[in-house]
């Protein structure tokens, strides 16, 4: 089979598709044969981490994260035999390959009207996009700011915030192609971040202030986006695509304003009843339509031009290798 990883830190050049054996299932585990592979920007911060210090640098060689999507081929002992020839949806730390490797604990059972692309959403992108929502405790009739809004979360968190009621869904991108986008997703302003009056452009459209801010930037995206809440105003982050971890001056924060993280694996070890129940919702608004899910599929084979793609931005919604 082929499996992608990387030997070296750098840029997508480094990543290298080699031959390798199919594994075998070990105890409370299962094989899965990778129909589809969702890619995470995490990964490009993951092989650029030079320093040791760094949340991102990782020992080489080194794996890719994914959500697979796949049919369970093999059961190993102490998992359920059931689970045989069942199609499911996993994230990976082990992503990149034709068979993976994956423990029962969080496996998404996929509905068989299910596309994988959309199928490709549920174990992390979607999660993620409502976790934050949830943690911004949006209320109806408040205002919301999704920075990065064309990304893989971000068009999802969109949708979902004005499902859940939001008076204004304010989105911004750094391109004219994915304003479009967020535009029609519902977006009812859509900002170019790349622009430096672009927080004077959201305070235009809302002039009371943002009640939430979802962010995945971070540095000076974030602190800007501080200051663009109205009094008893959250910021969730849930990354920092920007490298930059700069603290948050404290001065800001006392106009009544929060600032609050969302982290996945965490979420799901301290509440599994409700962060299952809240894969269950996406299955569902995903199954009727009432979520769309945007992607673009590669082949396993061309993993470079995927990172590439990645990288540039250049693109709304979410990558998928296909192996």
């Amino acid at each position: 089979m082929r499996r992608v990883l990387y030997h070296a830190r750098g840029g997508p050049e480094v990543l290298a598709i080699e031959e390798a054996e199919v594994p075998s299932p070990g105890p409370g585990q299962v094989l899965i044969r990778a129909e589809a592979i969702g890619v995470n920007y995490v990964d490009v911060q993951l092989r650029r981490a030079t320093d040791p210090g760094s949340l991102y640098y990782r020992q080489l060689p080194a794996t890719l994260t994914g959500d697979v999507v796949g049919t369970i081929e093999a059961v190993g002992p102490d998992a359920d035999p059931s689970l045989a020839g069942v199609r499911v949806a996993v994230l990976l730390e082990d992503a990149y390959a034709d068979y993976v490797l994956a423990g029962t604990d969080w496996l998404v059972p996929v509905p068989p009207e299910l596309s994988l692309e959309a199928a490709s959403m549920l174990p992390t992108v979607g999660p993620v996009a409502l976790g934050t929502l949830r943690a911004g405790h949006l209320a109806k009739g408040e205002t919301v700011l999704v920075t990065s809004g064309a990304g893989g979360i971000g068009h999802l968190a969109v949708q979902l915030a004005r499902q859940q009621g939001a008076s204004a869904v304010i989105a911004t991108a750094g391109s004219a192609a994915k304003l479009e986008f967020l535009a029609g997703l519902g977006a009812d302003a859509t900002i170019d971040h790349s622009r430096p009056d672009w927080a004077e452009q959201v305070r235009a459209a809302v002039p009371d202030g943002i009640d939430v801010v979802l962010d995945a930037v971070g540095g000076a995206m974030l602190n800007t986006s501080i200051g663009l809440l109205r009094p008893l105003g959250r910021v969730v982050v849930y990354g920092a695509a920007s490298g930059d971890f700069a603290s948050i001056p404290v001065r800001s924060l006392f106009g009544l304003k929060t600032v609050t993280g969302f982290g996945l694996l965490l979420w799901r070890a301290t509440a599994p009843e409700r962060a299952r129940a809240d894969i269950a919702e996406l299955a569902g608004l995903l199954e009727t339509g009432e979520l769309r899910a945007v992607t673009r599929s590669l082949p396993l084979s061309e993993a470079v031009e995927a990172h590439r793609l990645l990288e540039s931005r250049a693109f709304p919604g979410r990558l998928i290798l296909v192996p």
